[in-house]
């Protein structure tokens, strides 16, 4: 495995790849953002791509990432992940709105714990998550970093 770090003006973020496609990418500050193993190699040459579309995100020139993924997860997971990224830029989506979406209108928890698990933090955009009420909820990255997403997307939200 291949990664690498980079700081982006929402936080640090971890990028991992297995050579061919990004399998993670996580915020450092997250608890349960996966250690790098010691046999994994740092290579920023691998990700020249995705950090270039960081880049271009960030600048506000770029609204999708077009880079090979690959996510794991339970069937569940999966199927919340494949909803977010539904959610267009400069647009939100809402834990029950999910939840109603893949067709299990009571599991609006478990949905917030799969947007949590997220593999591909910015890339499937599960800071575009907010609650029924429009306030922020939590977020991987920290409340600072969600917020500057939002911000630097457009979406309005309730403090």
């Amino acid at each position: 495995m291949y990664y690498t770090c980079t700081d982006t003006p929402a936080g640090i973020l971890l990028f991992i790849s297995d050579g061919t496609v990004v399998n993670g990418i996580h915020w450092k500050v997250f608890k349960r953002t996966p250690g790098v193993a010691k046999d994994w190699e740092e290579n920023r040459t691998i990700f020249k791509e995705v950090l270039d579309q960081f880049d271009e995100y960030f600048a506000g020139q770029r609204q999708t990432f077009t880079f090979a993924y690959s996510f794991q997860g339970t069937t569940f997971q999966k199927a919340v992940w494949k909803e977010l990224e539904k959610i267009p830029y400069g647009a939100y989506s809402s834990y029950q709105a999910i939840a109603n979406a893949i067709g299990k209108p009571k599991a609006v928890r478990a949905v917030g714990t799969a947007v949590g698990s997220n593999p591909l933090s910015i890339v499937i955009p599960c800071h575009r998550v907010l609650t029924s009420s429009i306030k922020l909820g939590g977020y991987a990255g920290g409340i600072k970093s969600k917020t500057y997403l939002l911000k630097r997307e457009g979406i309005l939200f309730r403090d």
